[in-house]
């Protein structure tokens, strides 16, 4: 246990200093990049190419095939492909090699440099015309009697969506490439039927009736297809919202896939497991979610899930589905065994765990769960602190889980009180005030309560009437009669319209003394409220609200001798 608390305490902490080291790395990158001339003089023993800056600018100036491999390599795509227009111009040769690699940078690059930065629009219109320039490149290379390598054809499939409109002219233009392959007799992989698959997905139903043929393709030229052969048969078939005959597709891909240990061979295979989860949690299929959990303990498969990101999207979707499907047992089990070893929950998974334990009717485990919100560096989140403070206000439980709660909502206030490191991170709603007096009064604890009550005027926040009221019973209950007289002067000196009925409560429920119920009589006359009424017996007054402009004084202190009070007790 210590160590899951170190690790979890931390966690943030170091969390935001990897974050700030890589931001200041690239910060200096940027500076030493942009600003090479003040950088020159080397200081390091031995040398560091890595603290120096990037060479810029092409050492070969005349116009040759070595020329163009810099700048391939130093990813000058303008200035490559102009060279490689001036070489054709002058009737010199290029290399097979060195012209596929031109077109793999013009295919990852786009027709502008890495380094220059763009908005949306311009961005657009470039990738269009850098797909556009690609196939004009091929045509180059085709005129000139060269052929593609199985790289370069793999980039034009995948591009082909992007330089046609309709879904059939599309499929023709990847039709046609693979076609111009079989002539150039270069063999597929099985990124190039991967390829297909992805463009497919951006055929519309044109890509549903041909994904199944491409993948009976693959298993013809015995290539076992990859997570990433499947993660586009998924994303092919299912459109959220429209189900369908979609289930026996997801059952017969996990059919597939299930119990099989997979290599990384493509880079979409880390996207597997997270569109199989989201597909489960869409479609709320429990069963299906296993099988894909499941499959992912097989082997290294694990190594697939993809980077930290990858997998807190893919552990999110888990518990989120979890939540809503399992019983609170099976789900706990769950949570204590991947959290925080495996995954780090977010605070809306925090949430969605609440609402599980409500659904299940287990809020007495609140207060543990509310521990590890606290070690889970989530005890800052302002709707996640106030949704856990309105599941203990709402109900009332028995005496030993409302004294936990107790506890639980005094823990809470000191973040209220300090924050992180003296930091105040939250503010005082009267919602959540109400709510942790309301547990505070649930477990009989009137006087923390009662400190609890003094924060709605430091920070501006009026009581409900229900909170009053319940309050005024709980003080009833210990025969407090001074603190029932406090709390209708709170209720004054907010003016609420449920003032009136608060003392009348207190006459009627209270025994009073004749010297306090003239002292209460005098505070009521000399407030915000006049007595229409008055007769002997203190249970037989009626009092009515009205306005006043001075804070009314302490009711059982010793009352000012006036005029006033000559008469009322005269008539008392």
């Amino acid at each position: 246990m210590k160590t899951f608390l170190t690790l979890t305490s931390f966690s943030p902490t170091q969390k935001l200093f990897s974050l700030s080291q890589e931001s200041g790395r690239n910060a200096a990158k940027y500076f030493i990049n942009t600003y090479p001339k003040y950088f020159q003089k080397d200081y390091a023993q031995p040398h560091i190419p890595c603290l120096m800056p990037e060479t810029l600018e092409a050492q070969i100036e005349e116009a040759s095939e070595a020329a163009l491999i810099e700048r391939i390599r130093m990813r000058k795509v303008k200035a490559a492909v102009d060279l490689y227009d001036q070489l054709l111009q002058a009737g010199t040769s290029v290399s097979l090699d060195v012209t596929n690699q031109l077109l793999d940078l013009i295919c990852f690059c786009g027709d502008h440099d890495p380094a220059q930065e763009n908005v949306p629009e311009q961005r657009n219109e470039e990738t269009y015309g850098a797909y556009s320039k690609a196939f004009s490149t091929y045509t180059d290379l085709l005129n000139n009697r060269l052929k593609a390598d199985v790289q370069t054809f793999n980039a034009l499939i995948i591009a082909a969506p992007e330089v046609k409109e309709k879904y059939n002219e599309k499929w023709e233009l990847i039709v046609d490439l693979l076609k111009q392959m079989a002539e150039q007799k270069v063999k597929p992989n099985l990124l190039t039927l991967n390829a297909v698959l992805k463009a497919l997905r951006r055929c519309g139903t044109l890509g549903k009736s041909q994904a199944f043929p491409v993948i009976s393709e693959m298993k013809a030229l015995s290539i076992d297809p990859s997570l990433a052969s499947y993660n586009h048969l998924l994303t092919i078939f299912y459109k959220t919202g429209h189900k369908g005959s979609f289930f026996y597709i997801k059952m017969e891909v996990m059919n597939e896939v299930s119990g099989k240990s997979f290599t990384a061979q493509d880079p979409d295979d880390a996207q597997f497991f997270i569109t199989a989860m989201r597909i489960c949690l869409d479609t709320k299929d429990m069963e299906q979610a296993y099988r894909v959990h499941e499959l992912l303990g097989v082997g290294e498969n694990w190594r697939l899930l993809g980077n930290d990101f990858q997998q807190n999207i893919y552990y999110a979707r888990f518990f989120s589905l979890l939540c809503m499907m399992e019983n609170i047992d099976v789900m706990l089990k769950w949570y204590r065994d991947l959290v925080p070893s495996v995954y780090y929950p977010s605070s809306n998974i925090m949430r969605d765990l609440l609402q599980a334990l409500d659904t299940d009717n287990r809020l007495d485990l609140i207060p543990q769960i509310w521990k590890d919100i606290k070690q889970l560096g989530h005890a800052n989140r302002q709707n996640l602190v106030e949704e856990l403070l309105i599941l203990m206000a709402r109900e009332k439980h028995n005496q030993e889980v409302q004294e936990s709660f107790a506890e639980c909502a005094l823990d809470i206030k000191k973040i209220y009180d300090t924050g992180d490191r003296g930091k105040v991170l939250l503010s005082w709603t009267a919602g959540s005030l109400s709510d942790l007096i309301s547990v505070l009064l649930a477990a009989h604890r009137r006087q923390d309560a009662w400190e609890m009550l003094k924060l709605f005027k430091t920070h501006n926040r009026v009581p409900s009437e229900e909170l009053l009221n319940r309050f005024l019973t709980c003080v009833k209950e210990a025969g407090e009669v001074n603190q029932a007289v406090e709390l209708v002067q709170i209720s004054a000196g907010f003016c609420l319209p449920e003032t009136p009925k608060l003392i009348q409560r207190v006459q009627q429920e209270f025994e009073l003394t004749e010297q306090k119920y003239i002292n209460f009589v005098l505070w009521i006359a000399g407030s915000a409220f006049t007595v229409d009424e008055a007769e002997s017996s203190p249970g037989s007054s009626h009092v009515v609200a009205a306005p006043s402009s001075n804070p009314p004084a302490a009711p059982f202190s010793s009352p000012p001798a006036s005029a006033h009070f000559s008469s009322l007790c005269v008539s008392l």
